[in-house]
């Protein structure tokens, strides 16, 4: 539509709507100097776009990250679920504590014995709306303006918007297959520490990482603590696929051995039900109160209801078990996921291997910008999500993050057979 023709519509319209879009337009310039800096950080984000664009008819969604709820025992959860409504509904329905409910947080401490956490105490638990409330607050808590916080190359996209909205800066640090690379890490903030700048913090997700799937070595993970430790460095560790690792023996997190230096975020949406919103921060006792009154002061309390109702999972369902099913279930995604990568894939193009969690990351030949074709790849019938979303800065990338764990396996085959020559057409054209 020309501009011409919009103005010949306009004049078409009744003198209170002329006077509404005027008044609309107004407020709009006027408002516009009103944001604050922070404000023209906050981004939109490219997974969330892709997620609106998978549920799309007739396209196979290789994107989203979601667990696979189906396995859950649905029918009984709405009873408990029921039954906490008819006979807690004015505990569970009224507001409750900022912390969060004793009897989750102690439950929770149980959650995280299974990967060896076993030194954890209620009092340190502070409930948080998943991991991503529980980023937020240490970003506002530890934070100024100008300030350097370290994270993976790649890393989560969720994370990423939370420290753009806070005004820090940034520095991404290279992995290798086995994660984070101590030496890069030290040298990294030598350099940083020289040129003057303030460290708050590493963000890192040890095990099985959003977007690459890769796990950080056993053997680095005390090395990399101890580099932090002696910069002054606090280590937010952000673990919610650490329990779905495929051989069952998950491994122990940096957490577990560094109660004083790691600030440990967990998480339900991945081992239960995301829609509840219900994570934790395991935060060191003498940094425990700024914590929680900065999570009071944005969420009031967590929701009563959705603690009751993971709290009666915990308590009266076979949780462990459900993990185990998730555990199988996903072993068998990702071995299909893998092995279509092997059968169609054009030469030049590699891919992790994970271990466990939902994703693995696709390199395409160095000058492929993976996300122009992303548009192409929704035409024939199948949705990735480009691996620039992950990472911080606007720079071009060749990779791509493949997620297998809500989509069943001959799905799944297909979504790579019709990704496959989308990708060698790209190829072709260098």
């Amino acid at each position: 539509m020309t501009h011409q023709t919009l103005n010949e519509d306009a004049q078409k319209l009744p003198a209170e709507a002329l006077d509404a879009l005027e008044r609309a337009a107004d407020s709009a310039k006027r408002h516009e100097l009103l944001f604050s800096e922070r404000a023209a950080n906050i981004k939109q984000s490219a997974v969330r776009d892709v997620f609106d664009i998978s549920m799309r008819p007739g396209l196979v969604s290789l994107a989203g990250g979601n667990p696979y709820l189906q396995s859950l025992p649905l029918e009984r959860l709405g009873q408990a679920a029921a039954k906490i409504i008819s006979e807690q509904g004015m505990e569970a329905l009224q507001y409750g504590g900022g912390q969060g409910t004793e009897e989750l947080r102690t439950q929770i401490c149980e959650v995280m014995a299974a990967e060896g956490i076993t030194d954890a105490g209620p009092e340190n638990v502070v409930i948080t709306a998943g991991s991503q409330s529980a980023q937020d607050v240490a970003t506002k808590v530890f934070c100024n303006p100008g300030d350097v916080v370290l994270v993976e190359n790649p890393t989560y996209v969720g994370a990423l918007n939370t420290f753009e909205a806070y005004e820090v800066e940034v520095e991404a640090i290279e992995m290798d297959q086995d994660g984070l690379i101590p030496e890069v890490l030290e040298e990294r903030i030598a350099a940083l520490v020289a040129q003057g700048k303030n460290i708050k913090f590493l963000y890192t997700i040890p095990n099985f990482n959003n977007p690459s799937g890769i796990t950080l070595a056993q053997e680095r993970r005390q090395r990399i603590v101890d580099i932090c430790r002696a910069a002054n460095i606090l280590v937010l560790e952000d673990n919610p696929y650490g329990l779905l690792r495929f051989d069952g023996h998950p491994y122990a997190p940096m957490r577990a051995a560094n109660p004083h230096d790691v600030i440990y975020m967990g998480s339900f949406s991945k081992i239960f039900a995301p829609g509840l919103r219900v994570g934790w921060a395991l935060v060191p006792a003498h940094l425990q109160r700024r914590f929680y009154l900065a999570s009071e002061a944005v969420t009031l309390c967590p929701p009563t209801l959705n603690q009751m109702l993971i709290s009666a999972y915990l308590r009266d369902f076979d949780w462990r078990g459900q993990i185990e099913t998730y555990r199988a279930l996903y072993e068998e995604r990702c071995t299909a996921l893998l092995a279509a990568l092997e059968e169609h894939m054009p030469q030049g193009v590699s891919w992790t291997k994970p271990e466990g969690g939902f994703f693995v990351w696709v390199t395409l030949p160095e000058g492929v910008d993976t996300y122009p074709l992303l548009q192409k790849a929704i035409e024939a019938g199948v949705v990735f999500i480009p691996g620039a979303a992950f990472t911080h800065g606007d720079e071009p990338s060749n990779k791509l993050r493949l997620a297998f764990s809500v989509v069943p396996p001959e799905t799944i085959a297909e979504g790579v057979r019709r990704l496959a020559p989308v990708l060698k057409d790209a190829i072709t054209a260098l």
